[in-house]
């Protein structure tokens, strides 16, 4: 597993290529480009009010003849009809392209965002989810329609100079002090807001962070303590969030008077016009429902802008997140795997420390084996079993499976090969069954045989409702000795050929202990290859290679003795001394 394979860092792509989330934006190209279409009838037939009321005034009001009244208003209420439907017809592409959009990338977000996480990446993998669902409502919501309807204000303006040139030159002064007081308060609001959302995710951060260590808190008194932390950042929350909803109101109550001034104005405008006689009573008063209709979009593009920050904001970390981290292909290379394990050179690192912590360990491990790693605290036991399976973030040198190397795997494939159990036992909301399935197509045999093999079939048929029984939150329902079983039984499903367990018997009593012995053995009567990380020397009995790890590097490695003295006080005098620096296992 080289360094290329398993960093998060990837080649930025090429200029002028687009991105996957621009490429996925393209295929509603059609879609959007109806939504434009009846955006074009939409907006041609929102003159009707204005033709409407100038030929009231001008011509019905003049010739008296109700005849011509009934007649416009027939027609009138036709175009309002027909610009209803397409209004409805728009806004229903748009959702429909909205639930499709969010159908496509919902899957490679939920992978990018997981690869994110198992590369140790800072960023924070709800944010793309939330993203997504910001470009979604963004997509489908009225900035979008205010992108397609913003060209018709030169429309509508271009009739007011048809008009009045007056008039049109007022509509464009309007016009302009909108966009200003749109710019204005994008730069104003933008760095409050984003400060008090940050500050809103912190303070959940904290309380998440509490109440999953809630026993703790409470076991020993630090819940006042905590408390007093939560409350500082909660009031630095509520003051950055009320200085910036002051802001953004002042703001908002500057847009509506000058909306309201500017039809006012318009209407003195006009009037003037009428006294001078250059214009209609039926002018005057269609032109203040065209600096309505022109001022309309602006208006909306104002309300939305947050919005559209937000939104392009969002745009670019979905973007770069699905370029950091692209489909993988379904990468598959035997049908079968013998658990052979080599490592070439291996080091790993991790963020913000500059030497390795396994310094570049080349080892050979032969297919059915089982082999024990041991040494002091921060020696690399647990980075090494991470290494194994191919889920530390950032090594170079190789790690090969059978002769190949992790990464020529898709995870798919290789996972049922595999077996974990990782220091922290992770069990997920579901019942015993999923998870000792992995939430895969439930084999009853297999998860009896997986529990049987663990020693926890009787415990789990005690159980109210056996192999049903919900686990809860994090298997919150069980205790620490119990999660660690049926862990342990997770990762013995489906006969896998390379186990890796690290301190499988730390929350065990007796009887488990004795269970994961005879489990292990029965792996080995199998074939498979076992690596198990251990203090304790009754597991010692199962191993038939011992590994001592000191400060990232082999110490000692090599064949256990047919028996362990009682009196040993490490599990390194058991051993032969072998060479001082051996490289490969010996068969």
């Amino acid at each position: 597993m080289s360094a290329a394979t398993t960093t998060a860092t990837q080649t930025p792509p090429a200029a002028g290529r687009r991105s996957a989330l621009a490429r996925a934006l393209w295929t509603f190209r059609r879609e959007f480009l109806w939504v434009g279409v009846f955006s074009l009838f939409a907006n041609l037939l929102s003159l009707t009010p204005t033709l409407y009321m100038l030929q009231v005034f001008d011509r019905v009001m003049i010739s008296g003849s109700g005849l011509t009244l009934l007649g416009l208003t027939f027609f009138t209420v036709l175009f309002f009809i027909c610009m209803g439907f397409a209004e409805w017809v728009r806004s229903r592409l748009l959702v429909r392209a909205g639930v499709k959009f969010d159908e496509r990338l919902s899957g490679p977000v939920f992978r990018a965002s997981f690869e994110s996480r198992l590369q140790g990446s800072s960023a924070k993998p709800m944010q793309a989810f939330a993203d997504l669902n910001q470009l979604r409502q963004f997509l489908t919501g009225n900035g979008t329609f205010a992108f397609f309807d913003t060209p018709w204000t030169l429309v509508y303006i271009g009739v007011l100079f048809l008009m009045h040139p007056v008039l049109g030159w007022s509509a464009v002064g309007f016009s302009l002090l909108l966009c200003t007081l749109a710019f204005v308060s994008q730069r104003l609001t933008t760095p409050r807001h984003e400060a008090a959302n940050d500050a809103v995710v912190d303070t959940n951060n904290l309380v998440h962070a509490k109440l999953r260590n809630a026993e703790v808190v409470h076991a020993l008194g630090m819940l006042g303590d905590l408390r007093r932390l939560w409350l500082d950042s909660y009031r630095r929350q509520l003051a950055l969030a009320g200085r910036s909803q002051m802001l953004a109101h002042r703001l908002q109550a500057t847009v509506k008077f000058v909306q309201y001034v500017q039809q006012s104005l318009m209407l003195a405008i006009a009037a003037l016009l009428v006294i001078d006689g250059e214009i209609g009573v039926g002018a005057m008063v269609a032109s203040n429902a065209l600096m309505a209709n022109a001022l309309r979009p602006i208006s909306t593009l104002v309300a939305t802008w947050r919005q559209f920050v937000e939104a392009r904001q969002g745009y670019a970390r979905l973007a770069s997140l699905l370029e950091e981290y692209p489909p993988r292909e379904n990468r598959h290379v035997g049908d079968s795997v013998t658990g052979q394990i080599t490592l070439k050179g291996l080091k790993a690192f991790a963020p913000h420390r500059e030497q390795p912590i396994l310094k570049g360990i080349d080892v050979e491990f032969q297919a059915g084996e089982v082999v024990a790693i041991v040494g002091p605290s921060g020696a690399g036991k647990s980075t090494l079993a991470r290494c194994l399976v191919g889920i530390w973030p950032k090594t170079e040198g190789e790690v090969l499976l059978d002769g190949h190397p992790l990464s020529d795997w898709s995870r798919e494939a290789l996972g049922p090969h595999i077996g974990y159990l990782p220091q922290d036992i992770e069990l997920f909301d579901g019942s015993i069954a999923e998870n000792i399935a992995r939430f895969g197509p439930l084999d009853s045999q297999g998860v009896i045989a997986a529990a049987q093999r663990t020693g926890i079939h009787d415990m789990v048929l005690r159980f109210p409702r056996g192999y049903d029984t919900p686990m809860g939150e994090a298997g919150a329902l069980l205790s620490a000795g119990q999660r660690q079983r049926v862990g342990l039984a997770r990762a013995l499903y489906g006969n896998p050929k390379l186990v890796v367990l690290d301190e499988p018997n730390a929350n065990l009593d007796d009887v488990g202990e004795a269970a994961l012995i005879r489990a292990v053995r029965e792996l080995r009567d199998s074939g498979s290859t076992v690596f198990l990380v251990v203090h304790q020397r009754a597991v010692l009995a199962a191993c038939d290679r011992l590994l001592v790890l000191q400060d990232g590097a082999i110490a000692q490695f090599g064949r256990i003795a047919a028996q362990t003295p009682p009196a040993a006080a490490h599990p390194t005098q058991a051993l032969p001394q072998p060479p001082a620096q051996p490289t490969k296992a010996q068969a």
